[in-house]
């Protein structure tokens, strides 16, 4: 905790006074141009990865990147989308995968989760992509995991299309869907491209998206 309060500090006095004018902009509003939902994992950090200010992401993070599909008692996420599309107006969602993701681990090991019952409760909203994985075949267990991952990033694309406002944004051809999968080692993206499925290097083809 210490390295927290000791990293607040250098921020307070070395960071913030460089960046005066920006904080307190939005101090006062703010308007984000895209939403990204990513995982609760640690060694994943939106703000690092592409490099944006503070302002520029509007971020949810759970275990798995998980965006449960709307029904008749919205959660946090479903709330939380819903501000982002329909108050904030950001243009573009983002749903990123990581590898060796924990959670997407447990769900291709087939891992006992009963000492789990919420994160068990939570992990059936991937269910689809775990089906399709356990139909496959792969050379080995880093393929199979990598795999699930960009399973569920698509699973949940289709997940995050069934909220209303995401409807709405899609059919007015105001909000564009991406799929990424982050690899931890390499620091490499992949971004799925809508029209084929595959997931290309995000570097070599930046124009891509999913929706």
């Amino acid at each position: 905790m210490q390295d927290i309060i000791e990293g607040f500090i250098r921020f307070q006095r070395d960071v913030y006074p460089q960046q005066i004018a920006l904080f307190k902009r939005l101090s006062t509003a703010q308007s984000p141009s895209t939403l990204f939902v990513t995982c609760s994992d640690s060694r994943v950090v939106p703000e690092l990865l592409t490099q944006a200010e503070p302002g520029a992401l509007f971020v949810i993070r759970n275990a798995g990147n998980i965006v449960p599909s709307y029904g008749p008692e919205p959660g946090g996420v479903s709330a939380t989308v819903e501000y982002a599309v329909a108050v904030l107006g950001v243009r573009d969602i983002v749903i990123c995968g990581h590898s060796d993701c924990g959670a997407m681990t447990a769900i291709t090991r087939c891992t006992n989760l009963e000492h789990l019952p919420a994160v068990a409760g939570w992990l059936r909203h991937a269910d689809a992509a775990k089906a399709i994985n356990q139909s496959r075949t792969y050379d080995s267990d880093r393929a199979r995991l990598d795999a699930m991952v960009k399973q569920n990033v698509v699973a949940q694309l289709s997940n995050i299309r069934t909220h209303p406002s995401v409807a709405v944004g899609i059919a007015n051809k105001t909000l564009q869907l991406h799929g990424w999968f982050f690899d931890i080692e390499s620091g490499g993206m992949l971004a799925l491209d809508g029209r084929t499925g595959e997931f290309l290097p995000l570097l070599e083809h930046p124009e891509i998206y999913a929706v």
